[in-house]
């Protein structure tokens, strides 16, 4: 195993070229995930990465898992800061099936819904769904993605440190780490993923190789 330290914008050039280079699958359009803690970066990378595929001509459509969402009624059921429910409840997995990665599957429809519910005001978001033709990308970033069944066509997950995790994540959200231990005992996303990146230094991620 060989570990690459890259610049931010040399890792999005990277990961925008392994994307490019990808098959196209039965349905036409790649899948992609950025996994990992917001603490990690994972927005930030993945608009990187979509913009970068962009100016290779490719159509992309970035989401974010956060706009799908549970409602409060059942994200917060068992209280604001249930790191159990956090990590098995918060996500509406059903709704990104149905709404993002069903439409894309060979025979579907090609148009996605990119955001379903606002968490913050907690109400359905008044958005319509877009069409994301052949060849084009679907870049998901968010939490605790993987060991969902989630069809995607390549993974990246980011990896904390479990010190750096907690030094990066704001203290109103310290709660969530017993469910990132959780994930990492539980589904070990630095083995499931297709590409690791090591991003306890934010300003020199690197990529963890073979």
């Amino acid at each position: 195993m060989q570990v690459r330290p890259l610049t931010p914008d040399a890792l999005a050039e990277t990961l925008g070229e392994r994307v490019a280079q990808l098959p196209p699958p039965p349905g036409g359009r790649l899948r992609i995930a950025v996994d990992g803690a917001a603490a990690a970066g994972t927005a930030p990378l993945a608009d990187a990465v979509a913009e970068g595929l962009r100016l290779l001509g490719r159509p992309v459509l970035r989401i974010s898992s956060g706009d799908f969402l549970r409602p409060a009624s059942l994200r917060l059921e068992y209280g604001h800061q249930d790191a159990d429910a956090y990590y098995d409840g918060w996500l509406d997995a059903n709704a990104l099936f149905r709404e993002v990665f069903d439409p894309l599957e060979q025979g579907g429809s090609g148009l996605v819904l990119p955001a379903l519910w606002d968490a913050r005001a907690d109400r359905a978001v008044r958005t319509r769904p877009v069409p994301l033709p052949p060849g084009g990308v679907l870049l998901l970033d968010g939490p605790l993605l993987l060991g969902r069944w989630l069809p995607f066509d390549l993974s990246v997950h980011l990896w904390l440190s479990p010190a750096a995790l907690a030094r990066r994540t704001p203290a109103d959200q310290q709660w969530t780490l017993p469910a990132f231990a959780r994930y990492e005992d539980e589904v070990r996303p630095a083995e499931s993923a297709d590409l690791v990146v090591r991003a306890d230094d934010p300003r020199r991620p690197a990529l963890v190789i073979g």
